[in-house]
C-alpha cells in the first residue's frame, strides 16, 4: 500500500511567493546581509562582512514546497557559499502541529542547526544508520527531533531540494557526484622517463621568441630584451605532475620529500597534490607571492570552471632523474569538484611592465591541458540515501513489525473470532488490556493517534493540486490509516474509534475508574442526545472551511482535539491545554466517552466513512426493538433505534450487544425461547 501510494504522489506542487525583499534582508544573520537578487525566484547573494560576494541566500518554500502535515510548507531561510557548503538555516516560519504547540519551536530550531559546515554533495540523512558496519560510511546523519521526525523530514527534504536546484541553475561547476581519488592498492613501477612516454608529466615550453610573439601589437611589445636578443630560448618550460596516486609520487620524489607528502595527505585527505616543475627563466610565482596561499600566477579550470589552487607549504627534493628548477606542490580540493582523472587546463600568467615610473602592467595567459590516466584512480560509489519514505520505514522497522502484528492479531479476532470473544466471561479484562496496548504502543510509544490534522492536511494538498507525499513520513500512522479504511467496508467506524484510538482507550478507562469510585452517571436524554451527537459534523464543518478560508488558523482550531497534549506531547504542554484534555477525561468518569460521542471531529470523518461499510454485522432478532428494547437500554453510545437498528454511524464496535444477543441468560428472545421449551418439555 505504501508502494502504491509513493508512485501514484502529484510530481508538482504549488510554488509559493517569495517573501519580500526588506523581510529576508532582517532574517539574515550577523556577519553577513542581504545583496542583490539573482533571477525572480527569490535567490539574492549573499554579501560577507568585507562586501564580497559570499554566496546565496534563499527561501525553500517558493523553491521546494513540500507539504507539512498541515498540508502547508515549512518555509526555511539557507546560506549557503559558492562551493555548495551550509552556512547557516534558519526557520521562517512552520505550521507543523508538533512544533506550533506541542514541542515547541526550540527543538526544530535546534535540529537545522546542524547543517552549517555541511555540502550539498554530501549525503546527509535524518535519523541513525539502518545497518551497522562500514555499510552506507559515506552517509551523514543528522539528529531527528523525538517525536516530530516525520516533520523534521520534511523539513530536510525541502531544504535539500531548494538547495540543489539553486546548485544546479546558479553553481553550474559544483559536482553533483563524488570525485575519483588515487587508488592506494594501485602499485606500479615508474620512473621520470615512463612518466613523459605515457603523458603522466605535461610540459609547457614557451620560447622567448613565442613570448613576443604574444606581446606584439600591445603597449609591451619590446619590453622584454632578452626575449628579442635570445629569441630559441625558453621563457617558460614547465611541467606537470598529479602526484596523488602513489606510484607517480614515488618517480619524483626522493625518500625525505615522499614522506613530507604522506604526512600532508594523511591530515589533508580530501586535497589532490599537483607538482609544478619550472626550469626556465620565467618562474612559478612572483617575488611577492606568500607561502600556503593561491599562487599569483597560476590558476586552473575544469570543464570551463574555476579549480582553486593553493601553495601545500611543503618542503621536499626530487628524485634522480626528474629535470631541475624551481619546483612547488600545490592542491586543490576535490570535495569542491575537482575531479583528477578528468581533463583539466593549467594556466600560467606571463607577465610584463611598460615604463619606469608608474609602469602599466599587463599580461598573456599560457594554457596546457593535462590529464592522469583512469587507472591511477578510484571512483566511489555513490551513497545514494533511501527515499524519504522508505528511510522513515526503516528507522521504524521494528514498531512496524510489532504493529503489523497487532493490527493482524486484532483483526482476526474481530472478523474471524467476534462471536467467541464477546461471549467469553473474560471479554472485559481482554478488551481492556487491548486498550491498555493501544495507548501505550500504539499512542505514547508508536505516536500513532490519528488526527483530523492529517485530514485537513490532505484535503489542502488535494486543492492546491499539491503532494501527499507528507503522509508518507509517518508509516506508523500510515498503517493504522490503511487499517482503518479497511475497517470501514467491514465494520463502518468502529474498528478504529473502537479499538484504535488512543484517546478514545483513555476514555474508556476513566469510564471504568468512575464505576470503581462510584461516581454518578450523567447522560443526556435521548433527544439531547440526537442533538449532541450533531454537533461534531458543525466542527468538521468548520474546520474544513477554516482551511480554505483562513488557512493559517487551521492548527489552532484543530486544537479541539486534545489528542495532542493527552499523546503526542505526554500532557506536557501550557496549562490551559492540559486542563482542557483532562476536563474530557473527567468528564469521561461520569459521561461516557462524551468527546468522542459528540465533539470528535475525526470521528465525524470516520462515520462519514462508515458508509462504505458493506455489510451489517451486528445480528438481530426479529424481537429486536419489538418488544425487546435491552440492547439499547445497554449501549453506553446510544448507537441502537427503538426499532433495534443498529446506528452504525454511531457504533463504536464495543461488541456488548453482540455478546448480549448471544447469551442465553440475558437475551429477552433466547430467555422466552427457553422458557417456553421448558414448558413444553414439563407438559410432555
Amino acid at each position: 500500500m505504501i508502494l502504491g501510494l509513493h508512485a501514484s504522489l502529484p510530481g508538482t506542487v504549488a510554488l509559493g511567493e517569495p517573501l519580500p525583499r526588506e523581510e529576508i534582508a532582517a532574517l539574515v544573520p550577523q556577519p553577513y546581509s542581504l545583496g542583490e537578487p539573482i533571477g525572480d525566484d527569490g535567490v539574492y547573494q549573499l554579501i560577507d562582512i568585507s562586501r564580497s560576494d559570499a554566496g546565496f541566500v534563499f527561501e525553500t518554500e517558493p523553491l521546494a514546497p513540500l507539504p507539512g502535515f498541515s498540508g502547508a510548507p515549512v518555509n526555511l531561510l539557507v546560506l549557503l557559499d559558492h562551493d555548495g557548503k551550509f552556512l547557516d538555516v534558519r526557520l521562517i516560519e512552520q505550521n507543523e502541529p508538533i512544533f506550533v504547540s506541542g514541542l515547541g519551536e526550540a527543538p526544530f530550531r535546534a535540529f537545522l542547526e546542524q547543517y552549517a559546515g555541511h555540502s550539498i554533495t554530501t549525503s546527509l540523512v535524518v535519523g541513525t544508520p539502518y545497518r551497522s558496519g562500514s555499510e552506507g560510511g559515506s552517509l551523514v546523519y543528522l539528529d531527528g527531533v523525538t517525536k516530530a521526525t516525520a516533520s523534521v523530514r520534511i523539513a530536510h527534504e525541502s531544504i535539500m531540494a531548494a538547495a540543489l536546484a539553486v546548485a544546479r541553475e546558479k553553481m553550474q561547476g559544483i559536482s553533483a557526484e563524488p570525485p575519483a581519488h588515487p587508488d592506494p592498492d594501485h602499485d606500479e613501477a615508474l620512473d621520470w622517463q615512463a612518466l613523459v612516454d605515457q603523458g603522466l608529466a605535461t610540459r609547457l615550453r614557451v620560447s622567448n621568441a613565442e613570448i613576443e610573439d604574444a606581446f606584439a601589437g600591445t603597449l609591451w611589445e619590446g619590453d622584454d630584451p632578452e626575449a628579442i636578443d635570445y629569441p630559441d630560448e625558453p621563457y617558460l618550460d614547465l611541467w606537470i605532475v598529479d602526484i596523488g596516486p602513489p606510484s607517480i609520487a614515488r618517480a619524483v620524489l626522493d625518500d625525505s620529500g615522499l614522506q613530507e607528502l604522506e604526512n600532508f595527505l594523511e591530515i589533508s585527505g580530501d586535497d589532490e597534490p599537483i607538482l609544478l616543475i619550472e626550469t626556465a627563466r620565467h618562474g612559478l610565482v612572483s617575488d611577492d607571492f606568500v607561502r600556503n596561499t593561491a599562487p599569483d600566477w597560476i590558476s586552473a579550470e575544469q570543464n570551463g570552471f574555476p579549480v582553486a589552487l593553493r601553495d601545500a607549504d611543503l618542503f621536499f627534493d626530487l628524485a634522480n632523474g626528474v629535470p631541475d628548477g624551481r619546483a612547488m606542490i600545490l592542491r586543490t580540493d576535490r570535495r569542491l569538484g575537482f575531479d583528477p582523472a578528468s581533463e583539466w587546463v593549467l594556466n600560467v600568467d606571463a607577465v610584463r611592465q611598460h615604463g619606469i615610473f608608474q609602469p602599466q602592467t599587463g599580461s598573456v595567459t599560457l594554457s596546457v591541458t593535462h590529464q592522469t590516466d583512469e587507472r591511477f584512480f578510484v571512483r566511489p560509489e555513490v551513497a545514494t540515501p533511501a527515499p524519504p519514505w522508505l528511510s522513515a520505514l526503516q528507522n521504524r522497522m521494528t514498531d512496524m513489525i510489532l504493529l503489523a502484528g497487532f493490527l493482524a492479531v486484532l483483526l482476526w479476532l474481530l472478523f474471524f473470532r467476534m462471536n467467541p470473544l464477546a461471549d467469553n466471561r473474560a471479554f472485559t479484562p481482554i478488551r481492556l488490556t487491548i486498550l491498555a496496548v493501544v495507548i501505550g504502543f500504539v499512542g505514547w510509544w508508536g505516536q500513532g493517534q490519528l488526527s483530523i490534522v492529517t485530514v485537513l492536511g490532505s484535503l489542502r494538498a488535494l486543492f492546491d493540486n499539491g503532494s501527499f507525499a507528507f503522509l508518507l513520513y509517518d508509516p506508523f500512522s500510515l498503517l493504522i490509516w490503511a487499517v482503518t479504511f479497511a475497517g470501514f467496508v467491514l465494520w463502518g467506524r468502529g474498528l478504529f474509534c473502537g479499538w484504535l484510538c488512543p484517546f478514545g482507550a483513555m476514555q474508556e478507562f476513566a469510564h471504568h475508574l468512575g464505576r470503581v469510585l462510584r461516581l454518578p452517571r450523567v447522560e443526556p436524554s435521548a433527544r439531547w442526545d440526537a442533538r449532541l451527537k450533531k454537533l461534531k459534523y458543525v466542527l468538521l464543518a468548520g474546520l474544513v472551511a477554516t482551511v480554505f478560508l483562513a488557512p493559517d488558523q487551521t492548527d489552532l482550531v484543530a486544537e479541539v482535539e486534545p489528542f495532542k497534549t493527552a499523546v503526542t506531547t505526554f500532557f506536557v504542554r501550557d496549562w490551559y491545554y492540559v486542563a482542557y484534555a483532562l476536563f474530557w477525561l473527567v468528564l469521561g468518569m461520569t459521561m461516557f466517552k462524551g468527546f468522542c460521542r459528540y465533539v470528535c471531529p475525526l470521528g465525524a470523518v470516520m462515520a462519514i466513512g462508515g458508509v462504505l461499510r458493506g455489510r451489517d454485522w451486528i445480528a438481530r432478532r426479529s424481537e429486536c426493538g419489538s418488544p425487546c428494547q435491552l440492547c439499547k437500554v445497554k449501549c453506553n453510545y446510544g448507537a441502537i433505534k427503538r426499532s433495534g437498528e443498529i446506528r452504525y454511524s454511531e457504533c463504536f464496535q464495543c461488541l456488548d450487544c453482540v455478546s448480549i444477543h448471544n447469551d442465553r441468560s440475558r437475551c429477552v428472545p433466547l430467555v422466552l425461547s427457553r422458557r417456553n421449551q421448558l414448558r413444553r418439555e414439563a407438559a410432555e
